[in-house]
């Protein structure tokens, strides 16, 4: 009896860590639309995108448990970052929360907190070469795996090296819900300000954005 109480026990456990888990199928998709607004507001390049991309898979992948959301992948996550981005945009990444803090557990669901300044599963720019293939590991199996990988980081956000941005019908503006501040270290040091365009200088499918943190 006692033998059969356990194995009951031992099973609730195991579905409620499943329950809690991200799947691979919502690893892939928020890590897809996360990355495509970073790529917006950060101006990327399409090296950078493919980074980013990977990086933030490998931290959604990782969290089985909502203790781990500002865990080890976490923090592995923003070194990664810093490996991958130049840095005028590690600095507006730092500043602007629903990048450097993501997502989060909430009355028993995953809650992301960039669809509280953008429309849900509308991109800007076509998804990242590695979409298709990528399966993880890369930021999970040593330290600063990106260190040095980035070679091209712009000095600025007008370059033209960005990703290819999608049909002005597939673009969607940011969505103004009464929440956004001011980017205060934008104020502080214009060089750090968002361009209110895509990388290159180019706004995405001619969408013009209307809140954020700017």
């Amino acid at each position: 009896m006692k033998m059969k109480h356990g194995m009951i026990l031992a099973l609730v456990m195991v579905m409620t860590l499943t329950a809690k888990a991200m799947n691979y199928e919502t690893a892939k998709h928020e890590a897809l639309f996360l990355s495509d607004k970073m790529a917006y507001e950060l101006n990327l390049t399409n090296e950078q995108y493919d980074a980013v991309y990977e990086i933030n898979f490998d931290y959604l992948i990782c969290l089985n448990d909502p203790e781990e959301v500002f865990g080890v992948c976490w923090k592995r996550r923003n070194e990664d970052l810093k490996d991958v981005l130049a840095a005028w945009q590690n600095k507006m990444y730092l500043d602007i929360e629903y990048f450097y803090r993501p997502v989060n557990w909430v009355d028993a669901a995953w809650v992301f907190a960039v669809y509280d300044h953008y429309t849900k599963d509308v991109l800007f720019f076509n998804a990242p070469s590695v979409y298709a293939t990528y399966r993880g590991g890369n930021s999970l199996g040593k330290d600063h795996f990106y260190a040095g990988l980035i070679t091209d980081k712009p000095d600025s956000p007008n370059h033209e090296l960005g990703p290819t941005p999608r049909p002005a019908e597939s673009s969607a503006p940011m969505r103004d819900n009464g929440a956004n501040k001011p980017n205060k270290k934008a104020l502080e040091d214009p060089a750090n300000a968002p361009t209110g365009k895509g990388p290159g200088g180019k706004r995405p499918g001619g969408g013009a954005p209307k809140g954020g943190r700017r």
